[in-house]
């Protein structure tokens, strides 16, 4: 299974980072929409991805407008993750190619953009008078319930330490 991450306008190096070395290992596309709050080549968000950033394939938009009009000849369903959704996020059925698409950490994404894709806009139950749960564990919780949905198709399930039988390798 592939899956499409992307962040819209991402403020926060580290979360960019490690939303990097989590497509790293989940084969994610990651797609990033400008405006971004830093420098993708930028230290911090190298350290956060460790050695994985290079293992994953990022695309950049220059507008949000400008990655809406590529997704749309794409035969992909595109979900938004945010606090205003709809739906919770274990409730969608996740397919091949979809697009997972989420806002920047200190104000999410547009709410003209949400309405717009109301019946796909998802969200992450949380306690109440809580604002949001970090952008990349967000990002990690959603991509792992797509792909444990699509039975972690593409993905090792074995240990590279023990056989399925348990016994040590």
């Amino acid at each position: 299974m592939k899956l499409n991450i992307v962040l819209v306008e991402p403020e926060i190096p580290q979360n960019t980072g490690n939303i990097a070395r989590t497509c790293a290992v989940i084969n994610a596309d990651l797609h990033l929409v400008k405006p971004l709050g830093f420098d993708i080549s930028e230290k911090a968000v190298r350290r956060a991805g460790l050695d994985y950033w290079d293992k994953v394939n990022v695309y950049t938009y220059e507008s949000l407008e400008e990655f809406k009009e590529y997704v749309k000849d794409k035969n992909a369903q595109v979900f938004l993750l945010t606090t205003k959704g709809k739906k919770v996020y274990s409730r969608a059925e996740f397919k091949d190619g979809d697009f997972l698409v989420f806002g920047p950490e200190t104000r999410g994404l547009p709410e003209k953009y949400i309405l717009e894709n109301f019946e796909r806009a998802l969200r992450v139950p949380m306690g109440k008078n809580l604002r949001s749960l970090n952008l990349s564990n967000t990002v990690a919780l959603v991509a792992y319930e797509a792909l444990r949905q699509n039975d972690f198709d593409g993905l090792e399930e074995e240990s590279m330490y023990f056989t399925k039988k348990g016994e040590i390798k």
